[in-house]
Protein backbone atom coordinates (compact mmCIF):
# COMPACT_ATOMS: atom_id res chain seq x y z
CA UNK A 1 0.00 0.00 0.00
CA UNK A 2 0.92 3.77 -0.72
CA UNK A 3 1.91 5.78 2.43
CA UNK A 4 -0.47 8.43 2.34
CA UNK A 5 2.53 10.69 4.45
CA UNK A 6 4.73 9.79 1.91
CA UNK A 7 2.80 11.02 -0.67
CA UNK A 8 1.83 13.63 0.85
CA UNK A 9 5.38 14.31 1.84
CA UNK A 10 6.54 14.39 -1.78
CA UNK A 11 3.49 16.55 -2.70
CA UNK A 12 4.86 19.31 -0.17
CA UNK A 13 8.80 18.94 -1.68
CA UNK A 14 7.48 19.69 -5.40
CA UNK A 15 5.04 22.38 -4.07
CA UNK A 16 8.67 24.06 -2.28
CA UNK A 17 10.23 23.24 -5.59
CA UNK A 18 7.88 24.65 -7.84
CA UNK A 19 7.84 27.70 -5.41
CA UNK A 20 11.89 28.48 -5.42
CA UNK A 21 11.60 27.88 -9.56
CA UNK A 22 8.81 30.49 -9.84
CA UNK A 23 10.70 32.95 -7.60
CA UNK A 24 13.69 32.19 -9.76
CA UNK A 25 12.18 33.20 -12.59
CA UNK A 26 10.43 36.39 -11.49
CA UNK A 27 14.10 37.38 -11.08
CA UNK A 28 15.04 36.11 -14.50
CA UNK A 29 12.11 38.21 -15.75
CA UNK A 30 12.63 41.04 -13.74
CA UNK A 31 16.40 41.01 -15.00
CA UNK A 32 15.92 41.05 -18.46
CA UNK A 33 14.20 44.61 -18.65
CA UNK A 34 17.90 46.23 -18.54
CA UNK A 35 19.53 43.30 -20.44
CA UNK A 36 17.48 44.41 -23.08
CA UNK A 37 17.94 48.12 -22.69
CA UNK A 38 21.50 47.54 -22.74
CA UNK A 39 21.52 44.69 -25.88
CA UNK A 40 19.49 48.28 -27.69
CA UNK A 41 22.42 50.15 -27.18
CA UNK A 42 23.77 48.06 -29.59
CA UNK A 43 21.68 46.92 -31.92
CA UNK A 44 17.93 48.79 -33.42
CA UNK A 45 14.70 46.92 -31.46
CA UNK A 46 13.54 45.97 -35.43
CA UNK A 47 17.09 44.47 -35.53
CA UNK A 48 16.78 42.49 -31.96
CA UNK A 49 13.11 41.15 -33.03
CA UNK A 50 14.55 40.10 -36.58
CA UNK A 51 16.86 37.69 -34.75
CA UNK A 52 14.60 36.70 -31.76
CA UNK A 53 12.03 35.40 -34.82
CA UNK A 54 14.93 33.35 -36.81
CA UNK A 55 15.34 31.50 -32.74
CA UNK A 56 11.32 31.55 -31.86
CA UNK A 57 10.53 29.41 -34.91
CA UNK A 58 13.53 26.63 -34.34
CA UNK A 59 12.74 26.71 -30.50
CA UNK A 60 8.63 25.96 -31.38
CA UNK A 61 9.68 23.10 -33.81
CA UNK A 62 12.38 21.78 -32.03
CA UNK A 63 9.06 21.57 -29.40
CA UNK A 64 6.77 19.92 -31.83
CA UNK A 65 9.24 17.26 -32.72
CA UNK A 66 10.16 16.65 -29.11
CA UNK A 67 6.21 16.50 -28.25
CA UNK A 68 4.84 14.96 -31.31
CA UNK A 69 8.04 13.79 -33.94
CA UNK A 70 7.51 14.40 -37.57
CA UNK A 71 3.95 13.78 -37.44
CA UNK A 72 2.40 16.90 -35.98
CA UNK A 73 -1.06 17.20 -35.49
CA UNK A 74 -3.73 18.15 -37.73
CA UNK A 75 -5.48 21.25 -36.92
CA UNK A 76 -9.21 21.73 -38.99
CA UNK A 77 -8.79 25.03 -41.40
CA UNK A 78 -11.12 26.93 -39.33
CA UNK A 79 -8.51 26.68 -36.15
CA UNK A 80 -5.71 26.92 -38.28
CA UNK A 81 -6.85 31.11 -39.14
CA UNK A 82 -7.39 31.25 -35.33
CA UNK A 83 -4.22 29.75 -34.57
CA UNK A 84 -2.71 32.21 -37.28
CA UNK A 85 -4.79 35.74 -35.89
CA UNK A 86 -3.30 34.46 -32.52
CA UNK A 87 0.29 34.91 -33.89
CA UNK A 88 0.32 38.12 -35.79
CA UNK A 89 -1.49 39.23 -32.18
CA UNK A 90 0.51 37.88 -29.80
CA UNK A 91 3.90 37.99 -31.47
CA UNK A 92 3.62 40.60 -34.35
CA UNK A 93 1.51 43.28 -32.32
CA UNK A 94 2.43 42.13 -28.64
CA UNK A 95 6.08 41.44 -29.05
CA UNK A 96 6.89 43.95 -31.87
CA UNK A 97 5.13 47.02 -29.32
CA UNK A 98 6.78 45.73 -26.30
CA UNK A 99 10.21 45.50 -27.82
CA UNK A 100 10.23 49.52 -28.75
CA UNK A 101 8.17 50.18 -26.12
CA UNK A 102 10.93 48.81 -23.74
CA UNK A 103 13.32 51.10 -26.32
CA UNK A 104 11.65 54.18 -25.81
CA UNK A 105 10.82 53.92 -22.19
CA UNK A 106 12.72 52.72 -18.57
CA UNK A 107 12.85 49.24 -17.27
CA UNK A 108 10.87 49.81 -14.01
CA UNK A 109 7.88 52.03 -16.36
CA UNK A 110 8.29 48.57 -18.96
CA UNK A 111 7.36 46.16 -16.37
CA UNK A 112 5.24 48.20 -14.47
CA UNK A 113 2.83 49.16 -17.33
CA UNK A 114 3.07 45.69 -18.63
CA UNK A 115 1.80 44.12 -15.22
CA UNK A 116 -1.87 45.90 -16.18
CA UNK A 117 -2.25 43.33 -18.27
CA UNK A 118 -4.75 41.48 -15.90
CA UNK A 119 -6.91 44.42 -16.23
CA UNK A 120 -7.45 44.40 -19.72
CA UNK A 121 -7.91 40.55 -19.18
CA UNK A 122 -10.74 41.22 -16.89
CA UNK A 123 -12.42 43.94 -19.56
CA UNK A 124 -12.20 41.69 -22.07
CA UNK A 125 -14.12 38.75 -20.34
CA UNK A 126 -16.70 41.08 -19.78
CA UNK A 127 -16.73 42.56 -23.57
CA UNK A 128 -17.10 38.79 -25.00
CA UNK A 129 -19.50 38.41 -21.77
CA UNK A 130 -17.54 35.32 -20.34
CA UNK A 131 -17.52 36.89 -16.99
CA UNK A 132 -19.38 39.95 -15.07
CA UNK A 133 -17.63 42.69 -13.02
CA UNK A 134 -18.17 43.24 -9.38
CA UNK A 135 -17.98 46.48 -7.51
CA UNK A 136 -14.70 46.35 -6.41
CA UNK A 137 -13.32 44.39 -9.56
CA UNK A 138 -14.44 47.91 -11.40
CA UNK A 139 -13.07 49.32 -8.37
CA UNK A 140 -9.53 47.86 -8.99
CA UNK A 141 -9.76 48.89 -12.56
CA UNK A 142 -10.16 52.58 -11.43
CA UNK A 143 -7.61 52.81 -8.89
CA UNK A 144 -4.78 51.49 -11.30
CA UNK A 145 -6.03 54.04 -14.03
CA UNK A 146 -5.27 56.48 -11.40
CA UNK A 147 -1.92 54.85 -10.37
CA UNK A 148 -0.83 54.59 -13.94
CA UNK A 149 -1.82 58.19 -14.62
CA UNK A 150 -0.02 59.45 -11.22
CA UNK A 151 3.00 57.39 -12.31
CA UNK A 152 3.15 59.21 -15.44
CA UNK A 153 2.35 62.54 -14.43
CA UNK A 154 6.31 62.95 -13.86
CA UNK A 155 7.34 62.34 -17.35
CA UNK A 156 4.65 64.53 -18.81
CA UNK A 157 5.22 67.34 -16.53
CA UNK A 158 9.03 67.67 -17.32
CA UNK A 159 7.78 66.83 -21.14
CA UNK A 160 9.51 63.54 -21.94
CA UNK A 161 6.92 63.09 -24.71
CA UNK A 162 9.22 59.65 -25.92
CA UNK A 163 9.12 57.69 -22.41
CA UNK A 164 5.59 58.92 -22.01
CA UNK A 165 4.82 57.23 -26.02
CA UNK A 166 6.54 54.20 -24.83
CA UNK A 167 4.48 53.35 -21.47
CA UNK A 168 1.78 54.16 -23.37
CA UNK A 169 2.82 52.03 -26.35
CA UNK A 170 3.23 48.93 -23.97
CA UNK A 171 -0.37 49.94 -22.14
CA UNK A 172 -1.19 49.45 -25.93
CA UNK A 173 0.84 46.33 -25.82
CA UNK A 174 -0.61 44.77 -23.13
CA UNK A 175 -4.09 44.72 -24.48
CA UNK A 176 -2.74 42.93 -26.83
CA UNK A 177 -1.72 40.05 -24.63
CA UNK A 178 -4.66 40.17 -22.87
CA UNK A 179 -6.62 39.23 -25.92
CA UNK A 180 -3.80 36.56 -26.80
CA UNK A 181 -4.51 34.94 -23.20
CA UNK A 182 -8.26 34.79 -23.59
CA UNK A 183 -8.53 33.95 -27.48
CA UNK A 184 -5.94 30.88 -26.86
CA UNK A 185 -7.78 29.23 -24.19
CA UNK A 186 -10.44 27.37 -26.30
CA UNK A 187 -7.58 26.25 -28.37
CA UNK A 188 -5.55 25.38 -26.03
CA UNK A 189 -8.57 23.41 -24.20
CA UNK A 190 -9.24 21.65 -28.41
CA UNK A 191 -5.31 20.88 -28.96
CA UNK A 192 -3.30 21.28 -26.17
CA UNK A 193 -0.55 24.00 -25.33
CA UNK A 194 2.24 22.76 -26.73
CA UNK A 195 0.51 22.52 -30.40
CA UNK A 196 -0.93 25.94 -29.40
CA UNK A 197 2.15 27.67 -28.82
CA UNK A 198 3.90 26.01 -31.52
CA UNK A 199 1.84 26.54 -34.41
CA UNK A 200 1.27 30.21 -32.98
CA UNK A 201 5.07 31.20 -32.83
CA UNK A 202 5.48 29.95 -36.19
CA UNK A 203 3.11 32.04 -37.88
CA UNK A 204 3.47 35.05 -35.85
CA UNK A 205 7.06 35.11 -36.70
CA UNK A 206 6.53 35.44 -40.44
CA UNK A 207 5.58 39.12 -40.47
CA UNK A 208 7.97 39.79 -38.18
CA UNK A 209 10.94 38.48 -39.95
CA UNK A 210 9.86 39.64 -43.32
CA UNK A 211 8.82 43.40 -41.61
CA UNK A 212 12.82 43.24 -40.23
CA UNK A 213 14.50 41.89 -42.76
CA UNK A 214 16.05 44.85 -44.78
CA UNK A 215 16.95 45.73 -40.96
CA UNK A 216 18.74 42.29 -40.57
CA UNK A 217 20.67 42.01 -43.76
CA UNK A 218 21.57 46.00 -43.72
CA UNK A 219 23.15 44.87 -39.63
CA UNK A 220 27.25 43.96 -39.23
CA UNK A 221 26.32 40.86 -37.01
CA UNK A 222 30.17 39.86 -37.03
CA UNK A 223 30.56 43.20 -35.12
CA UNK A 224 28.22 42.83 -32.56
CA UNK A 225 30.16 42.09 -29.11
CA UNK A 226 29.93 38.97 -27.46
CA UNK A 227 28.07 40.46 -24.21
CA UNK A 228 25.06 42.15 -26.60
CA UNK A 229 24.75 38.37 -27.92
CA UNK A 230 24.81 37.16 -24.87
CA UNK A 231 22.30 39.76 -23.61
CA UNK A 232 19.95 39.08 -26.76
CA UNK A 233 20.24 34.97 -25.86
CA UNK A 234 19.42 35.47 -22.28
CA UNK A 235 16.47 37.71 -23.87
CA UNK A 236 15.48 35.34 -26.43
CA UNK A 237 16.12 31.53 -25.06
CA UNK A 238 15.91 31.94 -21.37
CA UNK A 239 13.61 34.77 -20.45
CA UNK A 240 11.19 34.48 -23.07
CA UNK A 241 11.24 30.87 -24.82
CA UNK A 242 12.22 28.58 -21.52
CA UNK A 243 10.88 31.06 -19.01
CA UNK A 244 7.17 30.31 -20.34
CA UNK A 245 7.68 26.76 -20.93
CA UNK A 246 8.75 26.52 -17.25
CA UNK A 247 6.10 28.92 -16.03
CA UNK A 248 3.24 26.43 -17.43
CA UNK A 249 4.84 23.35 -15.27
CA UNK A 250 4.81 26.09 -12.00
CA UNK A 251 1.30 26.79 -12.97
CA UNK A 252 0.53 22.96 -13.61
CA UNK A 253 1.91 22.35 -10.13
CA UNK A 254 0.83 25.13 -7.72
CA UNK A 255 -2.20 26.22 -9.71
CA UNK A 256 -2.50 29.66 -11.19
CA UNK A 257 -4.93 31.11 -8.59
CA UNK A 258 -1.24 30.78 -5.94
CA UNK A 259 1.01 31.54 -8.73
CA UNK A 260 -0.07 34.66 -9.91
CA UNK A 261 -0.12 36.93 -7.58
CA UNK A 262 4.25 36.15 -7.69
CA UNK A 263 4.18 38.47 -11.13
CA UNK A 264 3.02 41.57 -8.73
CA UNK A 265 6.91 40.66 -7.92
CA UNK A 266 8.16 41.56 -11.33
CA UNK A 267 7.92 45.44 -10.93
CA UNK A 268 10.13 45.49 -7.69
CA UNK A 269 12.91 43.33 -8.74
CA UNK A 270 13.28 45.66 -12.23
CA UNK A 271 13.25 48.60 -10.65
CA UNK A 272 15.90 47.51 -8.18
CA UNK A 273 18.25 45.90 -10.99
CA UNK A 274 17.63 49.07 -12.51
CA UNK A 275 19.11 51.60 -9.91
CA UNK A 276 21.74 49.23 -9.77
CA UNK A 277 23.14 48.88 -13.40
CA UNK A 278 21.59 52.00 -15.02
CA UNK A 279 21.11 55.46 -14.17
CA UNK A 280 17.22 55.31 -13.69
CA UNK A 281 15.83 56.85 -10.44
CA UNK A 282 12.47 56.96 -8.73
CA UNK A 283 10.83 59.76 -7.40
CA UNK A 284 8.32 59.74 -4.88
CA UNK A 285 5.33 60.85 -7.41
CA UNK A 286 6.80 57.52 -9.15
CA UNK A 287 6.67 55.06 -6.65
CA UNK A 288 3.70 56.46 -5.30
CA UNK A 289 2.20 55.31 -8.71
CA UNK A 290 3.18 52.01 -8.94
CA UNK A 291 2.21 51.22 -5.61
CA UNK A 292 -1.12 52.51 -6.51
CA UNK A 293 -1.59 50.92 -10.22
CA UNK A 294 -0.06 47.19 -8.37
CA UNK A 295 -2.97 47.46 -5.59
CA UNK A 296 -5.63 48.04 -8.25
CA UNK A 297 -4.32 45.74 -10.51
CA UNK A 298 -4.47 43.13 -7.61
CA UNK A 299 -7.59 44.38 -6.52
CA UNK A 300 -9.19 43.73 -9.68
CA UNK A 301 -7.99 40.98 -10.27
CA UNK A 302 -8.29 39.09 -6.99
CA UNK A 303 -11.97 40.74 -5.95
CA UNK A 304 -13.66 38.36 -8.25
CA UNK A 305 -12.88 35.03 -6.17
CA UNK A 306 -15.78 36.87 -3.70
CA UNK A 307 -19.23 37.49 -4.99
CA UNK A 308 -21.22 40.65 -3.73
Amino acid sequence: MTDPAAIAAAHDRRDRIALAVSLGLIVVWGINFSVQKAVFEVLSPTGFLFVRYLIMPACALAILVHAYGLRFPRVPAEDLWALARLGFVGHALHVGMVTHGIHWSTAFSSSLILSCGPIFTLLILRWVGLEQLTRAQVGGVALALVGVLVFLSDKLLVGRWQATGGDLFLLVAASFFSWYTVAAKPLIQRHGGITVMGYATLFGSVPIVLASLPVGLATDWTAVPLPIWAGLLWAVVISAFAGWLVWGWVNAVRGVARTAPLMYLMPPVAGLVAWLVTDERFTVVKLAGAAITLGGVALAQFAGRQRN
